[in-house]
């Protein structure tokens, strides 16, 4: 089963229990060299940054889950391609999946989704200055 990194909604462990019912939280992790952004759809993603590191939460997909993944995450309409990034994991760097937005231009969250996000992100203990960081997308105005 591929390893899969959650940084936005698909941290939360209810909602992917509902969206990919066979796979298994394995823990926090981290990818390097990357920043997290609100689209200008209103959806999390992250874009290349040397001097930054977006936290977020491993996956062990089960193979039977990843096409209702796929579907949530619109790749069939262009929202989000997917892609096999190294991630920084306790006990070293794995390739996991990932879900990059097609958009590069920032923009607000919809109503709702950041607050969500922030929940998952204090229930999987990520960092606090991480957390503090993310919760700066609350007050931005759109792009």
């Amino acid at each position: 089963m591929p390893l899969y990194f959650a940084y936005g909604a698909n941290m939360d462990a209810a909602a992917m229990a509902l969206r990919c019912p066979n796979s298994r939280l394995i823990g926090q992790g981290r990818l390097l060299r990357h920043r997290f952004i609100i689209m200008k759809e209103g959806y999390a993603s992250v874009l290349r940054d040397p001097a930054r590191s977006v936290w977020g939460v491993v996956w062990d997909l089960a193979l039977g889950d990843v096409p209702a993944l796929d579907r949530y995450e619109g790749v069939a309409g262009g929202l989000y391609v997917k892609a096999a990034q190294p991630v920084a994991m306790s006990g070293g760097a794995k390739r996991a999946l990932i879900y990059l937005g097609r958009s590069t231009a920032s923009g607000a969250p919809r109503p709702g989704y950041m607050e969500g996000v922030l929940r998952a992100a204090e229930a999987a203990q990520l960092p606090g200055p991480y957390r503090r960081e993310m919760a700066g997308w609350l007050r931005r105005p759109a792009a």
